[in-house]
């Protein structure tokens, strides 16, 4: 009889039978341990009546043991083999509190996103980028964040100011400065400093050649629009005195920005006008300004806009946000927003938490919630206090069946095929005469 064939060795060997000594962070690896943490009571649903258990500790060494291996490779001559690394690392970040581990291995992590923001090219800049913010939001606003942005903010810089570096590197490098600095400056220098680096940027767009369909846009409106975003959540911790400032500076410039042909910059621009009228009110009841009447009616289009030839989910889109800008500019009103996460609740009722809160979750995408639970800097950013600690007699109460799931996701698509069925009915009998 010919013998079987092995199963999976496909698995063990790399490109030219090479073995592989490290496999790619997968959302397993975050999964095993997420769970075993907290985030597992994030939804109910989650819960089974019988799992296997897991041994905590070796899930824990195996995960460390491949966070060494991604830190080393950072190193590789490979810049594919660098990359994959530091995207693996950030998946890692992102979905996991691994404080302990990173600050025995800070000074080594630094010292490879410096070289490899300084040596990569385009999409390696960007990879260490984002693990540089995710490095700071892990080990929050301490002594050890302080160090690295020092290291790191001066090349960061070098880059976002560097014309022959490519955009999308200057536009990473925009957003880590900006958050990187929010994190971790206490001095008000260099939180100036800082600012000015960002404001060279974005101003430029306003000074763009104008034809008579408002701004043209270019190739670098991504960077104008991430140093804009930047510059603004900086702005909100501003002491009172330089916030009257900036907005006396940049509060009758920014409206010609709602112009631009690129969505993203028109609700940049939106939002951050509504973040300004906001600070402005904080700090003088009595503001007043002098061209409201010409703003809201732009505004008003905007939230109205019906020009054919814009995609309608860009017109949908913006619709939705200058409806809520146009309220905060002539109301003062803010639509109050509700996030949820595990058993918290999160209100989000002002524009300046909601920059906040917008900027760290596009930076932890989906591990966002995890960390909204489990990471101590965060939590004091939207003044969360401690961490919420669950007993097991809790978390049995929380703790839902499989049936009564099945139940629950029966009636909800039975509801839901009801609805849409209905739907279909109105759309067929529209038209038809006989």
């Amino acid at each position: 009889m010919p013998k079987p064939k092995k199963r999976g060795s496909n698995h063990q060997r790399g490109a030219g039978g090479q073995p592989r000594n490290v496999q790619p962070f997968s959302d397993e690896d975050a999964s095993i341990e997420t769970m075993s943490h907290c985030s597992g009571f994030s939804d109910p649903a989650s819960f089974t009546e019988d799992g296997p258990e897991v041994d905590e500790e070796a899930t824990q060494e195996d995960l460390e043991y491949k966070l060494k291996g991604f830190i080393d490779l950072t190193l590789d001559k490979s810049a594919k083999t660098r990359q994959a690394a530091l995207e693996s690392l950030k998946s890692a970040f992102s979905s996991k509190i691994l404080y302990e581990f990173i600050m025995e291995r800070r000074m080594t992590l630094t010292d490879s996103i410096e070289r490899c923001i300084k040596k990569g090219k385009s999409d390696e800049q960007c990879a260490a980028a984002g693990l540089a913010c995710l490095l700071c939001v892990q080990m929050g606003s301490g002594i050890e964040s302080e160090e690295t942005f020092k290291t790191l903010g001066p090349v960061l810089k070098k880059i976002v100011c560097d014309g022959t570096a490519s955009v999308q590197a200057r536009q990473a490098c925009a957003t880590c400065l900006g958050i990187c600095c929010f994190i971790v400056t206490d001095d008000i220098t260099e939180l100036y400093s800082t600012m000015e680096c960002l404001e060279n940027i974005f101003t430029k767009a306003y000074q763009r050649d104008r034809d008579t369909n408002g701004v043209s846009s270019t190739h670098n409106t991504v960077l104008h629009i991430s140093a804009l975003l930047a510059w603004t959540l900086l702005l909100t911790i501003c002491p009172m005195n330089e916030v009257k400032k900036k907005i006396e500076m940049h509060l009758h410039k920014l409206p010609s920005l709602l112009s631009c042909d690129d969505l993203n910059m028109r609700i940049a621009a939106g939002e951050t006008l509504a973040l300004l009228f906001e600070l402005a009110r904080e700090t003088d009841a009595d503001f007043f300004y002098e061209d409201m009447d010409l703003l809201t009616e732009k505004l008003r289009a905007l939230a109205t806009d019906g020009n054919k030839h814009r995609a309608k989910v860009d017109k949908r889109k913006q619709r939705s946000v200058f409806r809520d800008v146009l309220r905060a500019v002539e109301e003062r009103d803010f639509p109050t927003e509700m996030v949820k996460f595990g058993p918290e609740r999160m209100y989000i009722d002002c524009w300046v938490k909601k920059q906040t809160y917008d900027t760290f979750k596009e930076i932890l995408g989906s591990g966002m919630q995890y960390h909204l639970q489990s990471n101590d800097f965060l939590r004091n950013v939207f003044e969360l206090g401690p961490p919420v600690m669950l007993d097991a007699a809790t978390l049995k109460t929380m703790k839902i069946s499989r049936f009564e799931r099945h139940l629950y996701n029966s009636a909800a698509f039975k509801a839901r095929t009801k609805a849409r069925s209905k739907c279909r009915d109105k759309r067929a009998d529209v038209g038809e005469f006989f």
